[in-house]
């Protein structure tokens, strides 16, 4: 399974811009259940081709710059903030916030959105839930991109919380570490599981702003300061960095840590297409070549970076 190669066309499309700027035409709030309120919004062709936009973290939000990834004049943009983030409420909850609740809310949303069948895009754990949503109800799916992919394994959280990432990133992984004590330290996710979920707010913040800053100093091959100031944001990091630890020490919600790739044949027959970047630290590409290996059927393209796949929607169109 070599990696794919790129013609002269595709290299100049990968490193052209993203779309421009765009505004909703339409968004809202739903009610999902007796707690939560999930954020939605619309841009691009309200006729064109729906795709679902799923963002990371989990607990990342949507940003404006999210709706640059897809063409406007063929895509009906669907974007939405999972239980807990961005400008979903209540914020930072993390009761009744699993898998497969996030999974409901999905289908709940293309349900009141009148979309009988979408593409699905998603990108680090947006790569994790647009795999178990489309196990889910493959009949709902015209087609996958999955960018950095994330399959929630043990190997994978221990590489970037239990020191694997730290040899790339020593200066950023000290101030992550230094903030537990050493008694505390054969597991960072448990130690920070601690501190978020204290009675003491400011403790809460300490640890999340510190959690968040060592993933936003390192999901980028170059540097991204505006990402990395995101940190700094006590309301961002506090559903960034709950959110994703709460995730982390429920593996996900997931019956095994071997689910998503055992399920793969649900979803063969969907065209498919896998971007990863060849360095991306926070989402190492073992496991886009694991889940290539499980499914070869989808397209495999390897970059340096992963977070430019604007190009790679043709494929699907």
């Amino acid at each position: 399974m070599a990696e794919s190669s790129y013609s002269p066309v595709e290299e100049f499309l990968y490193r052209k811009e993203l779309y421009g700027e765009i505004e909703p035409y339409s968004s809202g709030h739903l009610k999902v259940s007796d707690l939560h309120t999930i954020y939605w919004e619309q841009s691009g062709n309200p006729s064109g081709h729906p795709v679902l936009f799923l963002h990371g973290g989990p607990g990342g939000g949507t940003s404006p710059s999210n709706r640059r990834f897809f063409d406007p004049e063929f895509y009906r943009i669907v974007l939405f903030d999972q239980r807990g983030a961005g400008k979903s409420t209540p914020h930072a909850c993390l009761e009744h916030n699993t898998t497969w609740d996030l999974i409901d809310d999905i289908e709940k949303l293309r349900e009141h959105l009148g979309i009988p069948e979408w593409q699905v895009f998603g990108g680090s754990w947006g790569s994790t839930l647009a795999l178990a949503y489309s196990q889910s109800h493959p009949d709902k799916v015209t087609g996958i991109v999955l960018r950095g992919i994330f399959l929630l394994r043990k190997k994978e959280l221990d590489w970037f919380y239990e020191g694997g990432a730290a040899a790339i990133y020593p200066d950023a992984w000290e101030p992550f570490r230094d903030l537990i004590p050493e008694n505390e330290r054969n597991c960072f996710i448990s130690a920070y599981s601690k501190r978020l979920n204290s009675e003491d707010l400011e403790t809460q913040y300490t640890a999340a702003r510190a959690w968040t800053k060592w993933e936003m100093m390192t999901a980028h091959l170059h540097p991204n300061e505006e990402n990395i100031k995101r940190g700094d944001d006590d309301k961002f990091s506090l559903a960034f960095a709950r959110i994703e630890n709460h995730y982390f020490i429920n593996k996900g919600f997931l019956p095994s840590e071997s689910f998503l790739l055992d399920n793969v044949g649900k979803i063969r027959h969907i065209k498919t297409t896998i971007v990863q970047g060849r360095y991306d630290v926070c989402c190492p590409m073992m496991s886009a070549w694991d889940l290539h290996k499980a499914w070869p059927e989808a397209e495999l393209k390897v970059r340096c970076d992963s977070c430019l796949v604007h190009i790679f929607l043709f494929h699907l169109r």
